[in-house]
């Protein structure tokens, strides 16, 4: 993981993000997309990136080596009574796949959740993606529930895991 920095990705980075979304989707079925990327103008991806920006229980993070995107995680906030959590999405370039992006960006998320009152964090995995579940509970994600036929992949269906990162009782 030399030479990787993570940081937030801003408005200006939207093209960047365009590019690098069909070439992890392509790389992969773990992921709600795949070789066609995000369905956004570069416009509509700045506009989400600022909508981002802005808000305190929300964060886009890129993972960047030798100044090339390889990798992105997500926090999206939630409002009203379920403010206190947030949602997870990470993807990272297969090419980088365990040399520890992938924990960088987790610790990233879990120091913005500690600093912004985010307490819950939850996501959904593949319940055949060993490696994405290992990575999760080594940073204390607990599965909490199963979502039979969540993708439907051609004519084939996947489950998955729904884990949960609890932060109340953390220092």
């Amino acid at each position: 993981m030399q030479n990787t920095e993570i940081r937030s990705l801003q408005p200006e980075d939207a093209d960047e993000v365009l590019r690098f979304m069909p070439e992890v989707g392509g790389e992969t079925d773990n992921l709600t997309f795949g070789k066609e990327g995000l369905p956004y103008t570069i416009s509509e991806e700045q506009d989400y990136l600022r909508s981002v920006a802005e808000d305190p229980h929300s964060v886009m993070l890129g993972a960047f080596c030798g100044g090339e995107l390889v990798g992105t995680a997500s926090l999206t906030g939630l409002s009203g009574r379920m403010s206190h959590r947030a949602e997870l999405g990470i993807c990272v370039l297969k090419a980088y796949w365990n040399q520890g992006i992938g924990s960088a960006l987790l610790s990233s998320l879990n120091s913005f959740a500690a600093g912004n009152g985010i307490e819950l964090i939850s996501l959904e995995v593949r319940s055949d993606n060993a490696a994405a579940i290992h990575l999760y509970e080594k940073y204390g994600f607990v599965k909490t529930g199963y979502f039979p036929a969540f993708f439907k992949i051609g004519d084939t269906y996947h489950d998955f895991d729904l884990m949960v990162l609890d932060l109340r009782n953390r220092q």
